[in-house]
């Protein structure tokens, strides 16, 4: 049975939310509690309802559930101001007030996911426009003005990544063919894509040269190209207009009834801009130096902007995932991204970086529901953010849902089927897998995990314990061998105290496993 209201449908057995032709992302609490309000509809539903419903009891906060209907409010165009659809009874609960029709007509099936372990063959193309944006090529004949182009071609993936009609690759998918001669048709085939943007940047004194170009690969024509002269200090501005321009040629009926100029909130400073673009040439290397790096770059952008929301979410990220890959000290790094985390916020509480942080240092300080709930915000700002999505299904993984959270990371690695971040995914895939007892998955994804990236310490940890749980006693003691060479302080007590494992007995296996692979 499927409910109509409005120009929506919902479909329980589908798990899927459709505007007009269109699928609406929710997370899955937001699903639920749509739809006990929808089948509820003819009451006013109480917060514990819900909280039997839909968290089965458990004890959250009332912002996380506040978080919960707000978010449930957006997906169907509503607001707490408004509430058109959703109202707020005081001091007795949410009802849902819309019109609604039930209807038994079956709705499409979503496109198919591309699942963890396939990422050599073609994506499918998603329902949604898919679009890559190439790195725009250098002309300045500077090869440390690099960071500079690849910091137009960033800034504008993530202007169109907060339209929530548009499927875009992510920045580390569609950065592999920089420097790279390779035909569009190929690029295409290998994203998933119709769509790819291709330009160049020139630098010049305080002058930039920007080109443009957006291609439809199905049917070989160029749909729109530009060419921007302006004074470095316009650039941002130039930014917006090319985005608007993309989304103008790709969906003009869209663009006639949306306004799509993308919400950013630039630096005051040139020069923190700077900082933080160099800063993210480093971050997504992924490696212990280029942290390093990338930390001290952004604290710059900070001594000049305070209020540069990326920034400080960008930096907090940093310390949390420095830290859980055992090259910072916990607690430290925990202090310093929050600090950083809650400053993002407030400059800037609509940058999805900002949230991401928050989200990590939630999930490590053990405040899980509060955890979920800012994962889920970041990818309400930007549904396309491959690295929120696959932190998301990590804090899942932690609290026990691990079905949830191998669709996550699914989720991640079609996002971004080519990324340096791609292990990191894979490990949350495979730890995801072991949690659902199929040890012998959780050791493949593991070593696909490190056949890209040979030092993750990540899927290192999976791999030991699984092998150590599914008995294979020759494998395990060559994964913890490998493992004490990537992370030399990894101990049991390491892991009880700082993998923030929510259920006793999943942590107890997974303690388990490293015992039996000789772990002490």
């Amino acid at each position: 049975m499927a409910f109509q209201f409005e120009d929506f449908v919902l479909d329980p057995e589908r798990r899927e939310l459709r505007r007009a032709d269109s699928l609406v992302a929710l997370e899955p609490q937001v699903f639920d509690v749509l739809t006990y309000l929808i089948r509820h509809r003819d009451r006013v539903v109480t917060r514990d309802e819900l909280l039997d419903a839909i968290w089965n009891g458990r004890v959250v906060s009332e912002s996380t559930l506040a978080s919960r209907i707000n978010a449930a409010r957006r997906a169907v165009d509503d607001s707490g101001e408004e509430q058109r659809l959703i109202r707020t009874a005081a001091r007795k609960g949410v009802r849902f007030v819309g019109e609604v029709t039930e209807q038994r007509k079956a709705m499409a099936a979503p496109a198919a996911v591309q699942p963890p372990g396939g990422t050599e063959a073609s994506p499918p193309l998603p329902e949604r426009p898919a679009i890559a944006v190439l790195p725009f090529g250098n002309l300045s004949g500077e090869a440390e003005q690099d960071y500079f182009s690849d910091g137009i071609s960033e800034d504008i993936i993530t202007a169109l990544s907060k339209l929530r009609w548009f499927f875009v690759i992510a920045r580390n998918s569609s950065f592999i063919y920089k420097g790279r001669s390779v035909h569009l048709r190929q690029i295409a085939e290998e994203l998933g894509v119709r769509y790819v943007v291709e330009g160049s940047v020139r630098k010049e004194g305080e002058r930039v040269r920007i080109t443009a170009q957006l291609n439809d690969v199905a049917t070989g024509s160029h749909l729109w190209a530009e060419r921007y002269d302006r004074r470095l200090a316009d650039v941002f501005a130039v930014q917006d207009e090319i985005t608007e321009n993309i989304v103008a040629a790709i969906e003009p009926q869209l663009y006639a009834a949306e306004s799509f100029r993308a919400q950013r909130k630039p630096p005051d400073s040139m020069d923190a801009w700077d900082l933080v673009m160099r800063a993210l040439s480093h971050y997504w290397r992924v490696t212990r130096q280029d942290h390093v790096v990338a930390q001290a770059l952004l604290e710059k952008a900070i001594a000049l902007d305070p209020n540069y929301g990326k920034a400080l979410g960008l930096l907090g990220t940093s310390y949390m995932f420095t830290a859980h890959m055992g090259w910072m000290d916990m607690a430290d790094a925990m202090l310093r991204a929050e600090r950083a985390a809650l400053a993002a916020i407030r400059a800037d509480g609509d940058d999805p970086w900002a949230h991401n942080a928050l989200g990590h240092v939630h999930l490590f300080a053990r405040r899980f529901e509060d955890s979920l709930a800012e994962f889920e915000t970041a990818l309400h700002l930007n549904p396309n953010f491959a690295l929120a999505q696959g932190y998301y299904g990590l804090a899942l993984s932690y609290c026990g849902r691990w079905q949830e959270a191998d669709e996550a990371a699914r989720r991640a690695i079609r996002l971004s089927p080519r990324d340096p971040y791609a292990p990191v995914y894979f490990g949350i895939a495979a730890y995801a897998r072991f949690l659902g007892g199929d040890y012998e998955e959780a050791i493949r994804l593991a070593h696909e995990a490190l056949r890209q990236r040979s030092d993750f310490v990540g899927a290192h940890r999976v791999l030991t314990s699984a092998a150590g749980a599914a008995g294979r006693t020759e494998l395990a003691r060559a994964a913890l061998a490998e493992l004490r060479r990537a992370q030399p302080n990894i101990s049991l007590a390491w892991i009880a105290e700082f993998m923030p494992i929510r259920l006793p007995a999943d942590r107890d296996r997974y303690l388990e496993g490293f015992r039996r692979a000789g772990l002490t």
